[in-house]
Protein backbone atom coordinates (compact mmCIF):
# COMPACT_ATOMS: atom_id res chain seq x y z
CA UNK A 1 0.00 0.00 0.00
CA UNK A 2 2.84 2.50 1.29
CA UNK A 3 4.80 1.75 -2.43
CA UNK A 4 1.39 2.00 -4.42
CA UNK A 5 0.42 5.53 -2.93
CA UNK A 6 3.91 6.73 -3.70
CA UNK A 7 5.06 7.39 -0.54
CA UNK A 8 8.22 5.69 -0.12
CA UNK A 9 9.62 2.33 -0.40
CA UNK A 10 7.25 0.01 1.12
CA UNK A 11 9.74 -2.59 1.51
CA UNK A 12 12.58 0.11 2.23
CA UNK A 13 10.18 1.09 5.37
CA UNK A 14 9.92 -2.10 6.37
CA UNK A 15 13.29 -2.84 7.17
CA UNK A 16 13.62 0.27 8.83
CA UNK A 17 11.20 0.11 10.97
CA UNK A 18 13.15 -3.09 12.27
CA UNK A 19 16.18 -1.55 12.88
CA UNK A 20 14.57 1.21 14.40
CA UNK A 21 12.39 -1.59 16.90
CA UNK A 22 15.62 -2.18 18.85
CA UNK A 23 16.37 1.73 19.94
CA UNK A 24 14.53 1.12 22.94
CA UNK A 25 16.21 -1.69 24.43
CA UNK A 26 19.40 -0.42 23.74
CA UNK A 27 18.21 2.95 25.56
CA UNK A 28 17.51 1.06 28.21
CA UNK A 29 20.64 -1.08 28.66
CA UNK A 30 22.60 2.13 28.37
CA UNK A 31 20.03 3.59 31.34
CA UNK A 32 20.92 0.47 33.28
CA UNK A 33 24.76 0.62 32.72
CA UNK A 34 24.30 4.29 34.53
CA UNK A 35 22.89 3.17 37.05
CA UNK A 36 24.56 0.29 38.02
CA UNK A 37 28.22 2.83 37.67
CA UNK A 38 29.60 0.59 35.17
CA UNK A 39 29.53 3.50 32.68
CA UNK A 40 29.81 6.95 33.39
CA UNK A 41 27.58 9.94 32.74
CA UNK A 42 30.24 12.01 30.73
CA UNK A 43 30.98 9.23 28.72
CA UNK A 44 26.96 8.80 27.56
CA UNK A 45 26.81 12.23 26.99
CA UNK A 46 30.24 12.12 24.51
CA UNK A 47 28.75 8.89 22.43
CA UNK A 48 25.16 11.08 22.15
CA UNK A 49 27.30 13.84 20.84
CA UNK A 50 29.28 11.71 18.28
CA UNK A 51 25.88 9.50 17.35
CA UNK A 52 24.71 12.80 16.30
CA UNK A 53 27.77 13.40 14.22
CA UNK A 54 27.89 10.81 12.71
CA UNK A 55 24.11 11.63 11.65
CA UNK A 56 24.99 14.39 10.43
CA UNK A 57 28.07 13.15 8.60
CA UNK A 58 25.70 10.89 6.71
CA UNK A 59 23.32 12.86 6.01
CA UNK A 60 25.87 15.30 4.44
CA UNK A 61 27.87 12.90 2.49
CA UNK A 62 24.41 11.14 1.31
CA UNK A 63 23.57 14.19 -0.41
CA UNK A 64 27.18 15.47 -1.83
CA UNK A 65 27.51 15.43 -5.59
CA UNK A 66 29.42 17.13 -7.72
CA UNK A 67 28.05 19.22 -10.80
CA UNK A 68 29.61 19.08 -13.87
CA UNK A 69 28.31 21.89 -15.84
CA UNK A 70 27.38 21.25 -19.67
CA UNK A 71 26.73 23.89 -21.80
CA UNK A 72 24.74 23.36 -24.39
CA UNK A 73 25.27 25.56 -28.10
CA UNK A 74 22.23 27.78 -29.16
CA UNK A 75 20.21 26.65 -32.07
CA UNK A 76 18.38 28.99 -34.41
CA UNK A 77 15.59 27.29 -35.94
CA UNK A 78 13.50 29.33 -38.47
CA UNK A 79 13.58 32.66 -36.90
CA UNK A 80 13.66 31.94 -33.31
CA UNK A 81 16.59 30.73 -31.32
CA UNK A 82 16.22 27.93 -28.80
CA UNK A 83 18.45 25.83 -26.86
CA UNK A 84 21.99 27.12 -25.07
CA UNK A 85 22.63 27.87 -21.53
CA UNK A 86 24.32 25.40 -19.13
CA UNK A 87 22.90 22.80 -17.23
CA UNK A 88 24.60 20.15 -14.65
CA UNK A 89 25.77 16.59 -14.38
CA UNK A 90 25.45 15.82 -10.98
CA UNK A 91 27.95 12.76 -9.76
CA UNK A 92 27.47 11.30 -6.59
CA UNK A 93 29.84 10.59 -4.07
CA UNK A 94 28.60 7.57 -2.67
CA UNK A 95 26.61 6.72 -5.98
CA UNK A 96 26.40 2.84 -4.73
CA UNK A 97 24.60 3.16 -1.62
CA UNK A 98 24.11 0.45 0.89
CA UNK A 99 25.05 -2.52 -1.93
CA UNK A 100 29.22 -2.66 -1.06
CA UNK A 101 28.90 -3.30 2.73
CA UNK A 102 26.67 -6.07 2.48
CA UNK A 103 28.43 -7.88 -0.49
CA UNK A 104 31.68 -7.22 1.28
CA UNK A 105 29.86 -8.54 5.07
CA UNK A 106 28.44 -11.47 2.90
CA UNK A 107 32.08 -12.68 1.27
CA UNK A 108 33.67 -12.46 4.30
CA UNK A 109 30.63 -14.67 6.76
CA UNK A 110 31.19 -17.23 3.85
CA UNK A 111 34.57 -18.77 4.14
CA UNK A 112 34.04 -18.47 8.17
CA UNK A 113 31.13 -20.53 7.89
CA UNK A 114 32.30 -22.97 5.54
CA UNK A 115 35.56 -23.22 8.07
CA UNK A 116 33.49 -24.08 11.21
CA UNK A 117 32.08 -27.25 9.47
CA UNK A 118 35.79 -28.60 9.34
CA UNK A 119 37.21 -29.84 11.86
CA UNK A 120 40.95 -29.11 11.58
CA UNK A 121 42.59 -26.91 13.80
CA UNK A 122 44.13 -24.18 11.78
CA UNK A 123 40.70 -23.72 9.48
CA UNK A 124 38.97 -22.92 13.39
CA UNK A 125 41.58 -20.27 13.60
CA UNK A 126 40.80 -19.23 10.15
CA UNK A 127 36.94 -18.87 11.52
CA UNK A 128 37.44 -17.08 15.07
CA UNK A 129 40.36 -14.64 13.43
CA UNK A 130 37.03 -14.02 10.97
CA UNK A 131 34.44 -13.38 13.41
CA UNK A 132 33.20 -10.07 13.37
CA UNK A 133 35.00 -7.34 15.78
CA UNK A 134 38.19 -8.93 14.81
CA UNK A 135 41.40 -6.90 12.88
CA UNK A 136 41.45 -9.11 10.52
CA UNK A 137 37.66 -9.20 9.85
CA UNK A 138 37.81 -5.10 9.89
CA UNK A 139 40.74 -4.90 7.66
CA UNK A 140 39.30 -7.93 5.04
CA UNK A 141 35.39 -5.32 5.22
CA UNK A 142 37.46 -2.34 4.46
CA UNK A 143 39.53 -3.35 1.78
CA UNK A 144 36.00 -5.47 0.19
CA UNK A 145 33.73 -2.29 0.55
CA UNK A 146 36.59 -0.06 -1.38
CA UNK A 147 36.16 -3.28 -4.09
CA UNK A 148 32.63 -3.48 -4.44
CA UNK A 149 31.67 0.36 -4.59
CA UNK A 150 34.10 1.05 -7.54
CA UNK A 151 32.90 -2.01 -8.92
CA UNK A 152 29.40 -0.91 -8.33
CA UNK A 153 29.79 1.99 -9.77
CA UNK A 154 31.57 1.01 -12.72
CA UNK A 155 28.03 -1.05 -13.49
CA UNK A 156 25.91 1.92 -12.87
CA UNK A 157 27.39 4.12 -14.53
CA UNK A 158 29.04 4.05 -18.04
CA UNK A 159 31.19 7.42 -19.15
CA UNK A 160 31.45 6.47 -22.29
CA UNK A 161 27.55 6.84 -22.87
CA UNK A 162 27.05 9.67 -21.09
CA UNK A 163 29.74 11.37 -23.41
CA UNK A 164 27.75 9.92 -26.37
CA UNK A 165 24.83 11.05 -25.56
CA UNK A 166 26.07 14.25 -24.81
CA UNK A 167 28.03 14.60 -27.95
CA UNK A 168 24.98 13.67 -29.95
CA UNK A 169 22.57 16.36 -28.06
CA UNK A 170 25.55 18.78 -29.14
CA UNK A 171 26.62 19.36 -25.45
CA UNK A 172 29.94 19.71 -23.80
CA UNK A 173 32.14 20.05 -20.90
CA UNK A 174 33.74 23.38 -21.07
CA UNK A 175 37.03 22.72 -21.48
CA UNK A 176 37.02 19.26 -22.97
CA UNK A 177 36.39 17.97 -26.38
CA UNK A 178 33.42 16.02 -26.43
CA UNK A 179 33.65 12.45 -27.23
CA UNK A 180 36.75 10.25 -25.84
CA UNK A 181 38.30 13.42 -23.98
CA UNK A 182 34.70 13.91 -21.88
CA UNK A 183 34.47 9.89 -21.45
CA UNK A 184 38.50 10.22 -19.93
CA UNK A 185 37.25 13.30 -17.89
CA UNK A 186 33.83 11.99 -16.41
CA UNK A 187 35.74 8.23 -15.71
CA UNK A 188 38.73 10.30 -13.85
CA UNK A 189 36.46 12.25 -11.31
CA UNK A 190 34.40 9.44 -10.88
CA UNK A 191 36.86 7.67 -9.96
CA UNK A 192 38.41 10.12 -7.00
CA UNK A 193 34.76 11.26 -5.95
CA UNK A 194 33.95 6.90 -5.49
CA UNK A 195 37.56 6.69 -3.38
CA UNK A 196 36.08 9.26 -1.10
CA UNK A 197 32.68 7.52 -1.02
CA UNK A 198 33.88 4.23 -0.15
CA UNK A 199 36.19 5.68 2.75
CA UNK A 200 33.22 7.02 4.06
CA UNK A 201 31.58 3.45 3.93
CA UNK A 202 34.17 1.80 5.18
CA UNK A 203 34.47 4.42 8.17
CA UNK A 204 30.84 4.38 9.40
CA UNK A 205 30.93 0.61 8.47
CA UNK A 206 33.67 -0.02 10.79
CA UNK A 207 31.79 2.46 13.43
CA UNK A 208 29.92 -0.20 15.63
CA UNK A 209 33.27 -2.43 16.37
CA UNK A 210 34.81 0.85 17.89
CA UNK A 211 32.18 1.60 19.60
CA UNK A 212 32.09 -1.86 21.42
CA UNK A 213 35.24 -2.06 21.73
CA UNK A 214 36.79 1.38 23.07
CA UNK A 215 33.69 2.53 24.86
CA UNK A 216 31.69 -0.49 25.85
CA UNK A 217 29.05 0.18 24.55
CA UNK A 218 26.28 -2.06 25.19
CA UNK A 219 24.42 -1.31 21.58
CA UNK A 220 26.01 -1.15 18.33
CA UNK A 221 25.60 2.04 16.38
CA UNK A 222 26.67 2.61 12.71
CA UNK A 223 27.07 0.05 9.73
CA UNK A 224 24.88 -0.91 7.36
CA UNK A 225 21.99 -0.47 9.46
CA UNK A 226 22.26 3.21 10.07
CA UNK A 227 23.52 3.91 6.47
CA UNK A 228 19.83 2.46 5.53
CA UNK A 229 18.17 4.43 8.60
CA UNK A 230 18.95 7.51 7.29
CA UNK A 231 18.89 6.73 3.50
CA UNK A 232 15.35 5.41 3.07
CA UNK A 233 14.80 8.70 6.08
CA UNK A 234 15.97 11.05 3.89
CA UNK A 235 14.05 9.21 0.61
CA UNK A 236 10.73 9.04 2.22
CA UNK A 237 11.38 12.50 3.67
CA UNK A 238 11.77 14.15 0.03
CA UNK A 239 8.77 12.05 -1.55
CA UNK A 240 6.54 13.40 1.08
CA UNK A 241 7.92 17.13 -0.07
CA UNK A 242 7.14 16.46 -3.58
CA UNK A 243 4.00 15.31 -2.93
CA UNK A 244 2.99 18.24 -0.93
CA UNK A 245 4.95 20.27 -3.31
CA UNK A 246 2.58 19.04 -6.48
CA UNK A 247 -0.43 19.74 -3.93
CA UNK A 248 0.41 23.00 -3.95
CA UNK A 249 0.65 23.21 -7.76
CA UNK A 250 -2.51 21.83 -7.94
Amino acid sequence: QITERGIGNGISLIIFVGIIASMPSAVYSSFQLVKTGEMGILVVLFLLVLMVAVVAFICYMEMAQRKIPIQYPKRIVGRKVMGGGTQHLPLKINSSGVIPPIFASSIIVFPATIANFINIPSMKTVAESLNPGGALYNVLYVVLIIFFAYFYTAVQFNPKEVAENLKKHGGFVPGIRPGANTADYLDTVLTRLTLWGALYLALVCVLPSLFVANFNAPFYFGGTALLIVVGVAMDTAQQIESHLLSRNYE
